[in-house]
């Protein structure tokens, strides 16, 4: 691009305020139209925890207008959910003029992959967490302890979860993508597994409820998407032409076994 067509920085924040502004619309009419159907959606939200309830059990509200607050946040939610194909064309088009054409060809399936990954990983929180999960909480149930989950609590609980597994799946899209741009390694991600391991329980921790059943639920998908890593950054890593992962790790364990050198330029002797 030359210098001239360059936009200056006040058409950027004009251009960045006009395409926000089309992304709240969007998720206002996206909302709109979800709260005409709110029973509909917090119903399929709360199926997982209905179906394990003992019979008889419901989900209740403790406040007058906590059923209209949750109502509407659900709205708002489903609202962002239904703009979000908006939302991701807006962002598209704004960075798009400022990529060369190979960070076009990453980001471009990178943005629709992250999209399905995410999907993929708030449909595995709902279908496979979340019951075993809810059976899991309400054992704790006896004659004298009894459960009475309440909207408010329910949805707070529900949205974090699905948000912590949609996040973790995007784990393999954000580390082919390190991959490619040359950041990462095949040989770099199979030497610092242990900690990647260690890291994921610990974003487990912080994302999920203070308990350890849930997050070993979502540490243990993320071990798997690490390997799954693995394998695209073999695929569509950048490498020096001819180099493979072999080379790759013994040029790293060779770089680690290097010695100090001195500010002179002088590696220190060894003693006799």
């Amino acid at each position: 691009m030359q210098e001239e067509d360059k936009l200056p920085f006040t058409d950027h924040l004009e251009e960045l305020r006009t395409r926000l502004i089309r992304c709240f619309i969007a998720i206002a009419i996206g909302a709109a139209a979800a709260y005409a159907f709110k029973e509909v959606i917090f119903n399929l939200l709360t199926r997982p925890l209905i179906e394990v309830l003992p019979e008889g059990d419901a989900i209740i509200f403790t406040g007058l207008p906590e059923a209209f607050f949750t109502y509407l946040k659900v709205s708002l939610l489903a609202g962002l959910l239904l703009a979000s194909p908006v939302i991701i064309f807006e962002i598209w088009m704004f960075i798009a003029p400022g990529l060369y054409k190979r960070e076009k060809w990453v980001m471009g399936p990178a943005v629709l992959l992250s999209v399905l990954f995410f999907t993929g990983g708030a449909l595995f929180g709902y279908y496979f967490v979340f019951p075993f999960g809810f059976k899991f909480f309400l054992g704790f149930a006896s004659e004298s302890l009894r459960a009475l989950p309440t909207m408010k609590e329910y949805l707070s609980f529900a949205s974090k979860l699905l948000m912590a597994f949609g996040l973790a799946f995007e784990l393999p899209i954000f580390i082919t993508i390190l991959a490619v741009l040359g950041l990462v390694t095949p040989a770099f991600l199979r030497k610092n597994r242990k900690y990647a391991v260690v890291f994921f329980f610990i974003f487990g921790a912080i994302l999920t409820p203070p308990d350890v059943v849930t997050q070993i639920l979502l540490a243990t998908p993320m071990i798997l998407l690490y390997e799954l890593s693995i394998f695209g950054a073999m695929a569509f890593g950048r490498r020096p032409l001819g180099a493979t992962d072999d080379e790759d790790e013994e040029k790293d364990e060779n770089q680690d076994a290097e010695p100090a050198v001195k500010s002179d330029g002088v590696a220190p002797k060894e003693d006799a």
